[in-house]
């Protein structure tokens, strides 16, 4: 949303700085419990968590739409409790849900966004971000004819108007099919570099987080209990998932888990599914399950897999985490 910012020399090396941020709402419930963090420039930085975990009050408050109960924000070296205007003239916002005049054009959705911000040189401006976002051939089509994956093409357009510092993005990619969600993510990484914008992204599809955030914090119950690069994270885990599916009672199984054994992690059980993590070679996870005699225990399935972030995720927020795996992803 920003028209004019400081030039580049005279900008802070950070485009966004947290520290000690809460958000208490009235009665006294906790929503954002004194989480710090910083983005560096041109940073794709994610912000991962369970639903009520704090991702969007911590979004409210960075895009001053949320008042900060406590600590501070600071976003292009404006606070955002003391210089609420200069901070949404350094940011772009995609909202989860969609802002656009479907009465109107793309092209007349721009234009107006561009008179009530000021964008100066708005003729060239809106073309070139038609152009940027693959919709100048449907520039002059309503925007209910529009494609879910095309209106969120246009309001990333939007959003960029401005020459923003940051773009801020709210479940972006949410309801879209996987095919439009993978060229999209392709569109703003070419958008990153193009228009030189740091990105912040708040997602549920953890295998996007993966592959496109070059660091990502996780947040639960107010709180980040983890933060590092996606293969940080997954390292910290451990390189591989041993896999049981269970059928029936797991405490056999659990049991026999529980040793310790040499070479695996805590296992947790979700549903029917116990997953370990483990630094051990496939084969030698393998040959653990066989002398633990898993199967005879209950065990009706065996698997060993690569970890993912979204095993990470589950093994950090679940309720059926580890008792320790809080504490352990908080020191990652």
């Amino acid at each position: 949303m920003t028209t004019k910012g400081a030039s580049p020399a005279a900008r802070p090396p950070d485009p966004l700085v947290v520290e000690g941020l809460t958000k208490t709402y009235p009665g006294g419930v906790p929503a954002v419990r004194g989480i710090s963090f910083q983005v560096s420039e041109g940073e794709v930085f994610g912000l991962l968590g369970p639903n009520g975990a704090g991702k969007t009050t911590t979004l409210g408050i960075l895009t001053t739409l949320v008042r900060p109960s406590g600590g501070r924000a600071i976003v292009d070296g404006y606070d955002v409790a003391t210089s609420p205007l200069e901070v949404r003239r350094a940011i772009g916002v995609v909202f989860q849900d969609s802002v656009l005049d479907a009465d109107f054009t793309g092209a007349q959705n721009l234009w107006l966004h561009a008179r009530l911000w000021r964008v100066p040189g708005a003729a060239q401006r809106v073309a070139s971000m038609l152009e940027a976002v693959g919709l100048t051939e449907r520039a002059g089509d309503g925007v209910r004819t529009y494609s879910g994956g095309m209106k969120r093409r246009l309001e990333i357009a939007r959003a960029l108007l401005g020459r923003p510092r940051i773009l801020v993005l709210d479940e972006p990619t949410l309801g879209l099919d996987p095919i439009v969600r993978n060229e999209l993510w392709q569109m703003i990484r070419a958008l990153r570099r193009e228009q030189q914008v740091t990105v912040l992204v708040s997602t549920h599809y953890l295998e996007e987080a993966e592959g496109v955030c070059d660091r990502v914090a996780i947040i639960d119950k107010g709180e980040i209990i983890a933060l590092d690069t996606p293969a940080g994270l997954v390292g910290a885990l451990g390189a591989r998932i041993l896999e049981l599916g269970i059928d029936g009672d797991p405490s056999g199984v659990l049991a026999a888990l529980a040793g310790p054994v040499p070479g695996l992690s805590e296992a947790m059980q979700v549903g029917p599914t116990i997953s370990v993590p483990s630094d051990l070679s496939a084969t030698e996870l393998t040959e653990v399950a066989n002398r633990l005699r898993l199967a005879e225990r209950g065990a009706k399935t065996t698997m060993v897999r690569p970890a993912t972030l979204n095993d990470v995720f589950l093994h950090l927020t679940s309720p059926a985490r580890p008792a320790t795996a809080t504490a352990a992803g908080a020191a990652a």
